[in-house]
């Protein structure tokens, strides 16, 4: 009985269920696998055409290869697996718009400074502790959407107002924050001298 399932494999019963070859599509959905996928392998780099590839709902616990081989990747769902530390993304630098990577175990923003394309970053519950980690995306040209509530930076704050001021102090070109529009008398707010 197998107890884990590799991205090969994962692929290759994708592919029957699908009746589609993996290579040629575009969006590759690999997501709560039975047994679960617990390692990235090179599998993934055959998906040349793949724009949206999930592997939400696994036990991935790293990001542990370089992923050369998905040009037109734009949409890269990891939730809902056991991923410590965001790394190894530099290759998608040019074509990745959007990280889903909610409800995992990171505790810093490393390794996203590459990627000048991310227009949406949903990293809820996870344990990101500082504010400080999200100086790390200021220099993300794209970057307009995110996705924070769930993390111990939000516990100070009785109100969910004045987390997203917060949010807007580090990161003030954003339009939208856990789910919801940035208000004019938000960014106002944000621009003030703190208290």
């Amino acid at each position: 009985r197998i107890t884990k399932m590799s991205c090969g494999q994962a692929i290759k019963a994708w592919e029957a269920k699908n009746e589609a070859v993996a290579e040629e599509s575009d969006v590759v959905k690999l997501y709560a696998q039975v047994p679960p996928i617990s390692k990235l392998d090179n599998s993934l780099n055959t998906l040349k055409n793949c724009e949206h590839l999930s592997l939400s709902t696994n036990c991935i616990d790293r990001i542990s290869i370089n992923l050369n081989g998905l040009p037109k990747l734009r949409i890269l769902a990891l939730g809902r697996n056991v991923i410590k530390r965001i790394e190894k993304l530099e290759d998608l630098a040019e074509s990745l718009e959007q990280l889903w990577i909610s409800y995992n175990q990171i505790t810093t923003l490393d390794g996203l400074a590459d990627l000048k394309n991310l227009q949406c970053l949903y990293i809820s519950n996870n344990n990101i502790k500082s504010w400080a980690e999200l100086d790390k995306l200021a220099s993300l040209p794209s970057l307009k959407d995110v996705l924070l509530v769930g993390n111990p930076i939000y516990a100070d704050y009785e109100k969910r107002e004045d987390a997203r001021v917060e949010v807007l102090r580090h990161l003030p070109n954003l339009m939208k924050i856990d789910g919801q529009m940035v208000k004019p008398s938000e960014k106002e707010a944000a621009l003030a001298p703190a208290e």
